[in-house]
């Protein structure tokens, strides 16, 4: 399947709130929408939850993460240079 949808794909699709599918999946609203933005990977068991609702398997859904990296390591470039 190259045309997998997201779950915020999917929300749209089937005008369902983030609140509506967080009921219907029996997930806590912050767990929910941590999924939709990407910052969370949700285990398989959750993912069963949130497939059954569309009446879909996990593995019809894309997961992956989206949220960007916002922080780099390191001092930067002033480090070791004295004032």
């Amino acid at each position: 399947m190259d045309n997998l949808k997201t779950v915020e794909e999917l929300c749209a699709e089937n005008q369902l709130s983030h609140e509506l599918l967080a009921e219907k999946a029996n997930l806590e609203f912050k767990r929910v929408l941590a999924i939709l933005e990407g910052r969370w990977t949700p285990s398989p068991a959750e993912r069963d939850q949130v497939a059954a609702v569309f009446g879909l398997t996990r593995d019809d859904i894309a997961w992956g993460h989206k949220a960007p990296v916002a922080h780099l390591y390191g001092h930067g470039p002033q480090f070791g240079r004295t004032p």
